[in-house]
């Protein structure tokens, strides 16, 4: 399934127009913060998803009954531009175990390019809800190999990828190779250029929440 938060109009139509606006990303504090916002949104919708239990909670004046999730739940989050959003999903799911995944892109003299993965620090997944996240998703190559490297520590029983903005290919990319992720958009965009940016789009996540690097 594919979640896309802008196709219902909302106050996250605001925060996604402002990472998208030029004007306003030069303010890195208000692009990361706008980030953040769409992990707490998405990280919202997707507690709708999980599995509840009744509970009882003391008060002073007696005992209320209430529908707790009872999942355990990983939140991976790919290195830079991914952790305002796992901020975000972690302001929501503040007692999740935390998964982290160090992967760039070497890009080559004729324009192609591949993911390398340097780092991976994760707790055992099996029978858990793995949430990863990734603000763009345009080829979808790292979400794949990130999944494909978390998948060496267990068996996770559900996945949900959640993502800012992402091109109509890499939607397809991944529903094609991973048929059981849930896919959770702020917004979706159609296309995608040769060197893989996403057209609108928003520029680069990463750079925009903490300046440029040398490393292309």
């Amino acid at each position: 399934m594919a979640f896309i938060l802008n196709e219902n109009n909302s106050a996250a139509n605001h925060f996604i127009a402002q990472l998208r606006d030029v004007n306003v990303q030069n303010d890195r504090m208000r692009f990361r913060r706008n980030l953040e916002r769409i992990g707490e949104i998405l990280a919202y919708e997707i507690s709708k998803t999980l599995d509840f239990s009744e509970k009882e909670v003391e008060t002073p004046l007696g005992i209320a009954k209430i529908n707790l999730a009872v999942d355990q739940i990983v939140l991976g989050t790919i290195l830079r531009a991914g952790l305002p959003m796992h901020q975000g999903l972690l302001n929501i799911f503040d007692d999740a175990e935390n998964a982290f995944i160090s992967a760039y892109r070497m890009h080559h003299k004729d324009g192609t390019f591949e993911i390398n993965v340097e780092y991976v620090s994760c707790p055992s997944l099996d029978d858990k809800v793995l949430i990863l996240c990734d603000p763009m998703l345009a080829t979808g190559a790292s979400i794949d190999l990130a999944i494909k490297e978390l998948s060496e520590f267990g068996t996770p029983r559900h996945i949900h990828v959640v993502t800012a903005i992402a091109s109509t290919y890499g939607v397809n990319y991944i529903r094609r190779l991973h048929p059981r992720v849930n896919l959770w958009l702020g917004a979706q965009d159609d296309e995608l250029t040769a060197r893989s940016y996403i057209v609108p789009g928003l520029g680069d996540a990463g750079d925009l929440s903490y300046g440029s690097k040398l490393q292309e």
